[in-house]
């Protein structure tokens, strides 16, 4: 990126990192690959492990990935219990603290407001450390029906941590609307999620021939994703469409009840659960699909969207999060009603029985993914991060 100047150490805290979590995750794996190439800057992430062991990692020759063991169960990585969060927070400071008296750290960066934020503000007070926290989404109060008690409770923290950071960042305006309906006084920025767009990138000849693919991409299987209304919607198209199929990557807490549901519904030959796919080899399930969808009740900025607004597919997900900044209607893909099968069925076979208009979206969904990078993103937080050491 072409940065020289004073070296900047950045102690950075994120519960989740691959394999373990979901798109903080890949954002987080993402821009530690991007902050390899940046020779003024060094960082030590603080993370999870999926064994009962503490592990180092060397991303590059400047960034170090440090996992604490959290108990994890391994039949489990997308989704993170609250007790896991508490032992992730618990030994992650006192790992953390070891490495701020050894290291002259400049500041913290934390991914999510809590269990991590809360550990970027004590480092605050005990090492005289500023820090920035990057909004995610379940940390966002509102965002997820799942955290509606505890919400209420750990609110006036998150406000705290919050008014107390250098800065806080969103991944989208949805993101940051809803932080800012907590009337909190904090000035919030977003800097968008990336994509690889060499990584990801339509590939003609494994589109399938014979099925009409739909993806949701490598996703958490979860209500908030709104799954069982896809479901449902399959069920219209498979009427007229029979060649229709649903692939869904990743795994969650609501996969058996969707299974069940598919069952029920009689749409075994329409609706596959692959279960978790490794990460090199995602690309490839978008390359075969036709038409993305992302049905969620909530969101921040989805990685698995971004992903295949790069693998060149037409797109159709309901209004939250990201989606008005990724979705132009009627261009590159359709917003449809939250939790409305027949809004979802309607568009689906729109798309599906228009192969011009399918083209042309497909070209419209790659054409702006190409101006989204991660070395972008990278380059921003840099940039925060040297506001923040040089003040």
């Amino acid at each position: 990126m072409g940065y020289n100047g004073a070296m900047t150490k950045v102690l950075f805290f994120n519960y989740e990192y691959p394999p373990l979590g979901g798109g903080a995750a890949n954002a987080t794996s993402y821009i530690l690959s991007e902050y390899t190439k940046i020779p003024d800057l060094e960082v030590d992430l603080v993370t999870s492990s999926i064994d009962p062991e503490y592990h180092i990692e060397r991303v590059g020759n400047n960034v170090r990935v440090h996992r604490v063991p959290i108990g994890k169960n391994k039949k489990n990585l997308h989704f993170q219990s609250q007790k896991e969060l508490i032992v992730y927070a618990w030994k992650a400071y006192f790992y953390a603290a070891r490495l701020a008296r050894k290291n002259k750290y400049d500041l913290t960066h934390s991914f999510f407001s809590v269990p991590c934020g809360f550990l970027s503000l004590i480092f605050k007070y005990q090492f005289s450390l500023p820090y920035i926290v990057s909004l995610r989404g379940a940390d966002v109060p509102g965002y997820s029906d799942r955290f509606g008690f505890i919400y209420r409770i750990l609110t006036p923290l998150i406000k705290s941590i919050w008014k107390k950071s250098e800065f806080v960042i969103a991944n989208s305006k949805g993101l940051k609307g809803l932080a800012l309906k907590t009337k909190t006084e904090k000035e919030i920025g977003i800097i968008y999620n990336g994509v690889d767009v060499d990584k990801f990138r339509p590939d003609a000849a494994l589109r399938s021939k014979d099925e009409f693919i739909i993806t949701i991409g490598a996703s958490r299987i979860t209500h908030r994703k709104g799954i069982d209304y896809l479901i449902r919607a399959i069920k219209k198209v498979s009427r007229q469409h029979p060649n229709v199929r649903l692939k869904l990557m990743g795994d969650g807490n609501a996969r058996e009840e969707f299974e069940e549901l598919v069952k029920q519904l009689d749409l075994q030959n329409n609706v596959e659960f692959l279960g978790r796919i490794p990460r090199e080899k995602t690309p490839a399930y978008y390359q075969e699909a036709g038409l993305f969808v992302l049905p969620s009740l909530n969101e921040g900025m989805s990685n698995a969207m971004l992903e295949a607004l790069a693998s060149g597919l037409p797109l159709v997900a309901t209004d939250t999060g990201g989606t008005k900044e990724l979705v132009a209607d009627g261009k590159n893909g359709f917003v449809v009603k939250m939790k409305d099968p027949d809004d979802l069925a309607e568009k689906i076979e729109k798309i599906m029985d228009d192969e011009d208009l399918q083209k042309s979206m497909a070209e419209a969904s790659r054409q702006l993914a190409e101006n989204i990078s991660w070395e972008q993103v990278a380059k921003r937080y840099f940039e925060l991060y040297k506001k923040v050491s040089d003040e």
